[in-house]
């Protein structure tokens, strides 16, 4: 099963690459302004889409330190009402992350704005992360999915970044329940750290658990995109987009560029 299936049609693997919001209002960083959140997550669409991006996920990356779950109203609004402006400004595929682990919250702003997908850092297990251990509740995301009677698809990540499983378990296992009992429509494989390389053994054992599609979330670059899409559906790509790949900087639309060129000399589908 190719990604296309989410994303079609692409005739390479795909990439999603992030749009990282500022801290929101009421977060210890925020600037005071929330038409500079506006301005710079925009910037970063119009770079991304510049690039050649496949899709994009906006996620609420400035809100440290997160909350487990249970987003703020204002927040759930302000994501959704600047999704909506990068949907329609883009007209790309869209995706949500709703920082640490709210994918209720995910779910409603793609359901409001058209999105195609929502990432879910915990959907399965339990995970002892930054914010403590943080529960999987894929009977309530999917629940609630059913109830909007929206086609949004969960990406769920296996050994997710910045946590440890409760309790150690394969990545085989973890990548099965997630997909066969939590009903994950695709699985994300990280390194231990935002930006941190993803373990290619990591990549190639889920792919052989699961029929889902399998992406990198973490690590990719110009010079190992080639090794990383050789073993999954597609890559998920925040920190090396931006200027000089500094996480806190915006996106820069040439570095778009060039990994957009290395991904589109593979052809789609896993061999």
């Amino acid at each position: 099963m190719s990604y296309p299936r989410l994303l079609a049609p692409l005739r390479h693997r795909a990439i999603i690459g992030m749009i990282h919001l500022l801290p929101m209002p009421g977060t210890p960083r925020y600037g005071g302004s929330v038409q500079q959140i506006i301005d710079h997550a925009m910037a970063d669409a119009e770079a991304l889409h510049t690039g050649g991006i496949d899709a994009i996920m906006v996620e609420n990356y400035g809100d440290v330190p997160f909350r487990k779950s249970g987003l703020e109203p204002h927040t759930i609004a302000l994501m959704g009402l600047i999704a909506t402006q990068v949907k329609h400004a883009t007209q790309l595929p869209l995706g949500i992350n709703a920082l640490r682990n709210d994918p209720l919250a995910a779910l409603g702003i793609a359901a409001a704005c058209g999105g195609a997908m929502i990432r879910v850092n915990v959907h399965t297990a339990a995970m002892v992360t930054d914010q403590g251990i943080i529960e999987g509740n894929a009977r309530g995301t999917i629940d609630y999915r059913t109830t909007l009677g929206v086609a949004v698809k969960v990406m769920a990540d296996v050994n997710v970044k910045h946590a440890l499983p409760l309790v150690p378990f394969p990545i085989e296992e973890l990548a099965a329940d997630a997909t066969e009992r939590g009903l994950a429509d695709a699985l994300i494989v990280t390194g231990s750290r935002t930006g941190a390389g993803v373990a290619i053994n990591e990549l190639r054992r889920t792919r052989a658990a699961t029929h889902a599609p399998v992406f990198a979330g973490s690590g990719v670059t110009d010079t190992t995109i080639t090794d990383i899409l050789a073993e999954c559906d597609g890559a998920i790509v925040g920190s090396w987009l931006k200027h000089e790949g500094n996480v806190a900087a915006p996106v820069d639309a040439e570095r778009v560029k060039r990994l957009m060129e290395a991904a589109r000399q593979l052809p789609t589908g896993l061999q």
